[in-house]
């Protein structure tokens, strides 16, 4: 099995690396209130989707 003939050093280990990080997701915002959340999916504090109402939300009570 073959061994490595020298330690690879932090930089080049780190230089090599740089391409594995993760990207954020895409993300809309919603027409009716402005939530935002993930491309077509109905929102979830409003519950519209395309204009209708999909999902009954009920209301948060304020005291």
């Amino acid at each position: 099995m073959a061994v490595p003939f020298r330690r690879t050093s932090k930089t080049k280990k780190r230089m090599r690396r740089t391409h594995l990080k993760k990207s954020v997701g895409a993300l809309t915002t919603c027409p009716k209130c402005g939530a935002t959340l993930r491309p077509h999916r109905a929102c979830t504090k409003c519950g519209y989707y395309n204009g209708k109402e999909v999902i009954a939300v009920a209301e948060k009570e304020e005291n």
